[in-house]
């Protein structure tokens, strides 16, 4: 057996084991360990074929093919180190449009816990934060892919690498938060910046730029605020902003910036959460200087768009959703799928069987210019399980 085959074996068993014995697994030195896994599948088709779907599903956890995707399956460990520190740790696999098996640390980070004056110390990799949706986990998502701007903005991973980042929780009459992170600005997962050598942006060809002082790392920087409207509304709204280098020069940089918000309401008296109405907006816009000011091909990339979805709690377990999105960016390239005008419209059911697991029903209509026929229909049946230790579903 390969080692991941052995490694895959070995934590199945380990998770069979500590549902079996909870107090002997998770007490090791009288220190709690969650374990979990969560699997997340996809069946269905479009009208386009699978090397146009890679395309329109730019996700990296995006149902890609017709027929049958194993979008995310993934493995997670949590706990409280001691009085100072919790930890957690997310590996995940998944099976490319290729049939070959990927392994991937998506998150390993710590947060303080002790810390005076509502500050919080985080550090390892992670998610940035940024917006409301870059740092859920596929999971935890609304719909079976990931909105079409962050897909360009961010690459098909969401932007994470590794770093540190400070937060405040603001002594002010409602909920108020700011964050101010420093991360590594190479790697795949960080499509905007260093990236990764030969990779394209645009067309242009990203080098090899190595960080040689701090001005070479990604800055993060997020105010969010949550507010309550009413009794039975609430409010949240944030803005975000990112700046870093990109390696189509040994110079340029990049800038991303947006604002997010969503607003929630519930009547006075639910069951289980429900009926509930949520209502969920993200604008982003990229400055891309791409390649040095000396450069004859220098020109500054511009690339904006969002989503606005509303998810229909109407009755228990039971959740109609819609979401609208548009990409687009200035000298727009018609035969770029990451770079032409995009529009789709998403209309979606999920039906919670329980706190374990799920089935979702999604329609996608596309249109963008890249596709022959301009347009295109999709239609995708996922579906979710967990076993062992995991966070309960937002109902």
């Amino acid at each position: 057996m390969n080692r991941f085959t052995i490694l895959l074996i070995s934590t199945l068993s380990l998770i069979f084991f500590s549902h079996s014995s909870v107090a002997q697994i998770n007490n090791i030195g009288n220190i709690p360990i969650q374990i979990g896994l969560t699997g997340l599948f996809a069946f269905g088709g479009s009208s386009e074929d699978n090397d146009v779907l890679g395309g329109l599903q730019a996700g990296g956890h995006d149902p890609n093919r017709n027929g049958f995707t194993v979008q995310n399956v993934e493995l997670t460990f949590n706990a409280t180190v001691d009085p100072y520190f919790d930890a957690q740790a997310n590996i995940i696999y998944l099976i490319d449009i290729d049939g070959e098996t990927v392994v991937e640390l998506e998150e390993a980070f710590f947060t303080s816990r002790s810390l005076p004056g509502g500050l919080q110390l985080k550090g390892g990799q992670y998610f940035t934060e940024f917006g409301r949706q870059n740092v859920q986990h596929p999971h935890a998502w609304s719909f079976v892919d990931q909105p079409v701007i962050l897909s360009r903005v961010f690459g098909g991973d969401g932007l994470r690498s590794q770093g540190a980042r400070i937060s405040w929780l603001m002594p002010s009459s409602w909920y108020s938060e700011l964050y101010f992170g420093m991360q590594n600005a190479n790697g795949e997962t960080t499509t905007s910046f260093l990236s990764v050598e030969s990779e394209e942006v645009g067309g242009h060809v990203l080098g090899n730029r190595e960080a040689r002082n701090f001005s070479d790392l990604l800055y993060s920087v997020r105010w969010f605020n949550g507010l309550d409207i009413s009794d039975n509304t609430s409010l949240n709204i944030g803005t975000s902003a990112l700046i870093g280098p990109n390696s189509t020069g040994e110079d340029t940089e990049t800038i991303i910036y947006g604002i997010d918000s969503y607003l929630k309401w519930q009547p006075n008296l639910t069951q289980r959460g429900f009926p509930f109405i949520a209502w969920h907006t993200e604008l982003v816009n990229r400055h891309y200087e791409a390649e040095d000011i000396t450069s004859p091909n220098r020109e500054v990339l511009r690339d904006w768009g969002g989503f606005t979805q509303v998810l229909w709690g109407f009755k228990p377990s039971y959740v109609a959703g819609a979401r609208y999105e548009l990409a687009d960016s200035n000298g727009a390239d018609t035969t770029d799928p990451l770079r032409d005008k995009r529009k789709r419209l998403a209309l979606n059911l999920t039906w919670y069987l329980s706190e374990y697991s799920k089935v979702r029903f999604q329609f996608n209509h596309d249109n963008a210019e890249h596709l022959a026929d301009s347009t295109a229909n999709s239609l995708w049946v996922q579906m979710e399980f967990n076993i062992g230790s995991h966070a309960a579903h937002k109902f």
